[in-house]
């Protein structure tokens, strides 16, 4: 894509996750969360990336400089909201001052490229100077509600603690990601106010700010709302790692990989397997982990990093290249 950026926000610490480390770098299917996020901007060729980074800063530094890519990286010394962060990049948007900027969270990891072609097309087709990425969900509360006027236009965004009943029955939500033209974006961020319960200065307010100086926004909906969901915590991080574990589970068998049963089956995303492979249970394949044609892998198989050669059988193995 040409002529976009984008900034992914990534100050949050692990605190609810009882980690130590930056949240962004907590793992879903053995992969930081950020690295889902970023991957997905690589697919459609965004390059030009600005990450805030906040807790523990080096730690997702040093993560940073150890895959492909070249990053701007701001820190939000204080956590106070969305909009105070995507401020802390206001040199990245100067620079980037006649593109369309995507926000996104590095902590969702689910984001894919397809959504964010997509959700891009429709922005600049309708000429709006921001647009938000919304799904409908079964349980939207805590998520800030999507209203649309009688056109089905987007009118405002709702935070979950000033809804009333009636708005608290709307199923769409504001996903947290957004097209905004960069002009527009800077022409408002200044003027959000944090005049609120927690003190923040939140990005939805800017899409208020735009609609109250009759410029264009809209609300990109997506049918998976899987695509929007994030983790706070070790429970929510399982249903992450669920979800992207049966994904992969699920395109490798429609793609003609023999897998009679998943139990205890887990593959990474990036792992190859050639033509005519059966998976049994409890096995592990993670890395960069190439498997050849007509293997028989499992039961009871961890494999990290390693290459099994055509009409290979491999059970009862645990096994990891360092060297990868």
């Amino acid at each position: 894509m040409d002529n976009i950026c984008a900034i992914i926000l990534a100050a949050g610490d692990g605190k609810r996750m009882k980690s130590e480390m930056p949240k962004v770098l907590s793992e879903v299917l053995f992969k930081p969360m950020i690295k889902w996020v970023i991957d997905s901007l690589q697919k459609v060729n965004i390059d030009d990336i600005c990450i805030v980074s906040g807790y523990k800063h080096n730690e997702l530094e040093k993560y940073l400089m150890s895959i492909d890519g070249h990053f701007l990286t701001t820190i939000q010394k204080e956590r106070l909201g969305t909009a105070h962060a995507v401020i802390t990049a206001n040199d990245f948007l100067k620079k980037n001052i006649d593109k369309d900027v995507l926000v996104l969270n590095g902590d969702s990891p689910f984001i894919d490229s397809e959504t964010i072609n997509k959700s891009y097309t429709f922005h600049k087709s309708n000429r709006n100077s921001a647009t938000v990425i919304s799904a409908k969900i079964k349980n939207p509360f805590g998520y800030g509600r999507i209203i649309r006027n009688e056109e089905n236009q987007l009118s405002k965004i709702v935070e979950q603690k000033d809804a009333d009943k009636n708005t608290q029955l709307i199923n769409e939500v504001n996903s947290g990601v957004y097209w905004f033209n960069v002009k527009s974006l800077l022409s408002v961020i200044f003027d959000i106010s944090n005049n609120n319960a927690q003190n923040e200065f939140y990005l939805p307010d800017a899409i208020s700010l735009l609609i109250k100086n009759d410029e264009r926004v809209g609300a990109f909906s997506v049918d998976d709302e899987n695509i929007i969901k994030g983790a706070n915590d070790r429970v929510q991080l399982n249903q992450l790692n669920n979800i992207a574990r049966e994904k992969v589970l699920l395109n490798l068998m429609r793609s003609g990989i023999n897998i009679p049963f998943t139990d205890g089956i887990i593959i990474a995303e990036e792992v190859k397997l050639g033509d005519n492979v059966t998976i049994f249970p409890n096995s592990i394949i993670k890395g960069k982990s190439i498997i050849g044609n007509n293997c028989t892998i499992g039961p009871n198989v961890l494999l990290d990093n390693c290459v099994i050669s055509d009409n290979s059988t491999v059970q009862f193995v645990n096994y990891k290249n360092y060297k990868n």
